[in-house]
Order: structure tokens, then sequence, then C-alpha cells
């Protein structure tokens, strides 16, 4: 194992990302024995990953095959994008980013918890009518997160949510987590019913098999006036029950980082909902220091003849 480990480290890698200039640049003065090559990802042809060994990047390149690559290294948390619609062969190793982005994350889901406790969208609505329109205040304190998806990302937004005051569900694929923030935690099996009387409906999962569409119709429908916040992947929820669950009063808003197609079609409803924040998929971004630490450190590991704790169990999925 440790020979065929020593064989993975690469000579060349294909870097594929908007800021491939300045990875490569870093890559080589950390490696200044690799040979690297980049470009934006839908720029990255076939005779690229036939000259490389390594692909380094969180998308894969719209090409027929992979080439020569024999690992690729996703500078993303999810890796969803080398799994779905076509898993890249078996042949290939896959390894994720090590960087954390529980805090980055977590950051965000709070500012779009606050920003409807705090009513800010429609003030700032107001203000833009030059309109003085006082309103009762909600807090977070007292209320109840039902946090789903507990690994990293789940924690820190938990032990956030937590600090101001809330209760906090976790739900997880086990029913188990060795973090002692949540006041309970469920298997998966059990999300509809850990989601009702819940204010926050919060979403950190990756996208599996199992999780498409965890959060469907019947999840939905077990609300009562909750406020639905993905900041994991748009395919575990069924998108399409949205408004529906709006306008049934199961949710009373939605704060969403992702969506089953990115970007968001401009005929999605979702856009000119009111009851809606939409962001463009900013929760957690890969920093170029996070990437080429992920990447080193996978190196050194396949280098002296270790796996890395960063390589992808195919049959979980992440």
């Amino acid at each position: 194992m440790s020979t065929e480990l020593k064989q993975l480290a690469p000579k060349r890698v294909v870097i594929g990302a908007d800021k491939h200039a300045i990875l490569a640049e870093m890559l080589r003065t950390a490696r200044p024995d690799l040979e690297v090559r980049g470009n934006v990802v839908a720029n990255i042809s076939l005779a690229d990953l036939e000259w490389g060994d390594t692909y380094f990047g969180f998308r894969r390149p719209r090409v027929s095959s992979m080439g020569n690559i024999r690992w690729v290294h996703s500078t993303g948390a999810g890796v969803d994008p080398w799994l779905y619609p076509t898993e890249i062969p078996n042949d290939i190793l896959l390894t994720r980013s090590s960087e954390s982005f529980g805090p980055m994350i977590a950051e965000w889901a709070l500012s779009r918890a606050l920003a409807f406790t705090q009513q800010v969208v429609p003030l700032a609505e107001s203000q833009k009518q030059q309109k003085w329109a006082p309103r009762e205040i909600e807090m977070l304190s007292g209320t109840k997160a039902v946090v789903v998806g507990i690994g990293d990302v789940g924690v820190h937004c938990a032990r956030l949510f937590r600090a101001l005051g809330c209760s906090v569900i976790g739900v997880s694929r086990s029913g188990k987590s060795a973090d002692s923030v949540f006041d309970n935690v469920v298997p998966v099996a059990q999300v509809a019913q850990a989601v009702q009387g819940a204010d926050w409906l919060i979403l950190m999962l990756p996208l599996t098999a199992e999780t498409r569409h965890v959060i469907n119709r019947d999840v939905l429908q077990n609300c009562k006036n909750a406020i639905l916040i993905n900041a994991g992947r748009g395919a575990v929820v069924d998108e399409s029950a949205i408004p529906e669950a709006l306008d049934s009063g199961w949710l009373r808003g939605a704060a969403l980082d992702v969506f089953e197609t990115e970007p968001l079609p401009a005929t999605s409803p979702l856009w000119l909902d009111k009851r809606v924040i939409v962001s463009p998929h900013i929760s957690g971004i890969t920093t170029t220091k996070g990437a080429i630490s992920g990447f080193l450190e996978c190196l050194n590991d396949f280098e002296n003849g270790r796996s890395s704790r960063w390589v992808v169990d195919r049959s979980r999925q992440y």
C-alpha cells in the first residue's frame, strides 16, 4: 500500500480554477520540483489532462475523460461535482480540502437568522421609501434550531446559535454526536419528527445518494412557521416544494445559498419572493492558502507512503 501511495505523488499538476495563476505560483514556490499548468475550469482541455497526472480544482472539466489523471484533489469540502451526475473512475484517488469552512458558514447562517429576527430586509425597503415604519423585533434567545448535518460546519453553526440562547437539536446519519453543544441528536430517519416546533431548519449536509431531497414536501409539511436556512447543497431540498411551503405557512421564510441548479435560473420564483434571501453560493469560500495547504498535506502523506485523512470514502460519498 505504501508503494502504491508513493506512486500517486505527482510530477505534473493541472489546476482548474478562477484563481489558477495565483494557485500555480503558490504551488511552484512551495514545490519547485513540480510541473504546473492551469486555466479556468471551462478551458481545461483533454490535452491538459493527458499531460498531467494530478488535477487540482473544485469542478470536473467539461471533457470526455480524465486523461492520465490518477489523483484528483477537490478544493471544496463537498465533492459532489466529482460524483454527480457521473462518478469519476474508481482508479482515480479523490481527496478533499482540509480547510475548515465551519466558522465562515456558521457566521453566514447566523447573519441570515438575525436578518429575519431584526427584519433587516423590510426595514431596508422602508428606508428606500423614506418611510418611518416601527415594528416589533424578535430575539433568537428562546427559539429552537434543528441542524441537519452535524459535521464540522454543523457543530460550528450549533455553537453560535446556542451562544445566543437557542436550543439546538442535531440530526445526523448515526443519530449521535460527541459534541455536547446539542440538546439532543436524532438519526436522519427521524427528521420529519425533529422539525416539529422548530423555528430554524438549518441544513449543512453534503450531497449524497442518501441526502438528495431528504428535505422533501412531507418533511416541510411538518414545519410550522419555520425559517429554512440552507448552506449545504441545493439538492438536499426538493426546491420545487419551497414556494408551496412558504404559501402554506410551513415556512415563513428561507435563506438559501445553494440551489439545485447554479446559477439560480432567472425563471425561479425564489428570486422575487420577498420571504426569501438568496445568495450566490458564497457562505463558505475556499481560500487560496487553504487550498494549497490541503493539497500539500495530502501530498506529504502520499510521499511518505501514508494514506490521508482527506481521502474521500466513496461508499459514503464524502
